[in-house]
């Protein structure tokens, strides 16, 4: 419904007699319709919307208009400087208005309505002056709708350009060149990706980065570590289940495919996978439909799926721990993601990126890296990848110096001078005296963080890791979270 206000008008019309039709058809209403320029060239039209586009709220405009600039490509123009403006087309063409081929080439420009100029009374007004006026009306309230959305619209970018500037890949290597080159390439389908890298280079961060360059980016983007998920519970948390479906089911449950409908999900760890959910999985992928527990009928789903996975995922095949048919659906594209050795020039970059980015969350000033701590940062093997560099930045910042020394560096990452830089110093500790002295927690997470790279690096999965930890993998997966490792 219209609210109060004066609806703008630009005529463009160059027959006074036309003009003065049209001035009479709105005369009723002129506490809220009124025409704030008259022009009689598609030309100057065009220059004064130029120039401001806000100054109307709709174009009237006759479809034959001097100057050469007319019809359609008129039309087009005005819709190119200001999408949600509505154009109304008058015109003397025709006074056929079921003349569909004519109406059709108008919309298709982007006119909104157009109507004849021949109307019963041809000497006052232009049409039928009610119907003319409703649809200014039905115009008005229609741009407006259109510029909500675009504001909209616009607040949802603004909100994904955040996100992927938090999730940005940094680097200048070869191989982070090409891998960018790769998400901008598949980000624009739906093809199912499986994304393979060590522990900590950065899988899910890739897996953002596709759907947020993709069609899908206002919707759900859902992530899930299947390695987190007890085996009893996989299929209910993937799937879902109804109410009623087994004791304790006291209410629907939506799973994890459901909330991702015409969104993406990422599914991290894929391999982790019990085979009975696998099959489950498999089914989606092949028909677009899951199967909730405690339901006859299936679900149409629209996912699409990133999988990722740090194991040789061909080994778990022919193992029999992962099914092959599943193995070649999630394979369709792979993406690799090269570790911090294969890219080691990035290192100083990562390194100055992170401690700009943490010391402004952290309130502290931002050091600098000497040459000897460089070095150091440049030789060392990082086990732990990306996650171990970002980890060992932010213990950089609690150490209140200007300048990272190589002492500290080699201090931070737990190295002495028998120490070969790609070792974790384990099983033993050292300590020496003149060494700085950190409170307990820091040291204990250190000594965790250490201890969980040496378990997982000497591990076939996570769920060995888990094992050898005498840990739950619900736990497991929280403890490495809490630790910066997931």
């Amino acid at each position: 419904m219209y609210q109060s206000g004066i609806i703008k008008i630009l005529l463009i019309e160059d027959e006074e007699f036309d003009v003065r039709r049209v001035r009479n058809t709105l005369a009723p209403f002129n506490e809220i319709i009124g025409i704030s320029r008259i022009v009689s060239n598609g030309k100057d039209a065009i220059e004064l919307l130029n120039n401001d586009d806000n100054l109307f709220d709709i174009v009237i405009m006759d479809f034959q208009i001097a100057g050469g600039l007319m019809g359609e490509e008129l039309i087009q123009r005005i819709k190119e400087i200001r999408p949600s403006i509505q154009i109304i087309v008058i015109t003397k063409m025709t006074i056929n208005i079921t003349d569909f081929n004519f109406a059709n080439k108008l919309l298709k420009a982007g006119a909104f309505w157009y109507c004849t100029k021949y109307p019963g009374d041809i000497e006052e007004f232009i049409y039928q002056p009610t119907d003319f006026i409703i649809s200014i009306f039905n115009a008005y309230e229609k741009g407006k709708l259109e510029r909500e959305r675009n504001k909209s619209n616009q607040k949802l970018l603004k909100n994904i350009h955040d996100v992927l500037q938090q999730r940005k890949i940094v680097g200048e290597s070869q191989v982070i060149v090409r891998l960018r080159e790769d998400i901008k390439k598949y980000s624009q389908s739906n093809v199912v990706i499986l994304i393979n890298g060590e522990s900590g280079t950065g899988k899910e961060l890739v897996a953002y980065n596709i759907h947020y360059n993709s069609n899908r980016k206002f919707e759900n983007f859902i992530p899930i570590n299947c390695g987190s998920l007890p085996n009893e519970l996989v299929e209910s948390e993937l799937f879902g289940y109804e109410k009623g479906a087994f004791t304790g089911a006291d209410k629907r449950k939506p799973g994890l495919f459901e909330i991702a409908n015409n969104g993406t999900i990422f599914l991290d760890e894929i391999t982790e996978l019990p085979l009975s959910a696998q099959v489950k999985l498999l089914r989606v992928i092949q028909d677009g439909e899951i199967e909730k527990i405690g339901r006859t009928e299936k679900i149409k789903v629209d996912v699409r799926i990133i999988a990722a996975t740090n194991r040789n995922i061909e080994e778990e095949v022919k193992a029999k721990r992962f099914r092959e048919d599943l193995y070649y659906r999630l394979n369709v594209v792979p993406i690799t993601v090269p570790s911090l050795k294969q890219r080691q020039s990035d290192i100083p970059i990562l390194v100055n990126f992170y401690l700009n980015e943490l010391s402004i969350d952290m309130g502290r000033e931002k050091p600098q890296i000497d040459v000897g701590a460089m070095e150091i940062l440049l030789s060392y093997n990082w086990p732990g990848n990306i996650r171990e560099l970002i980890n060992v930045v932010q213990r950089f910042l609690f150490n209140d110096e200007k300048i990272i020394t190589a002492q500290i560096v080699s201090r931070t990452l737990g190295l002495t001078n028998s120490d070969p830089i790609d070792d974790y110093n384990f099983p033993g500790i050292r300590f020496t005296d003149n060494g700085e002295i950190l409170p307990l927690k820091q040291m204990e997470k250190m000594i965790r963080e250490k201890y969980f790279l040496f378990v997982r690096k000497n591990s076939s999965s996570d769920t060995e890791a888990a094992k050898k930890l005498g840990l739950a993998p619900p736990n497991y997966y929280r403890m490495a979270k809490e630790l910066g490792l997931k």
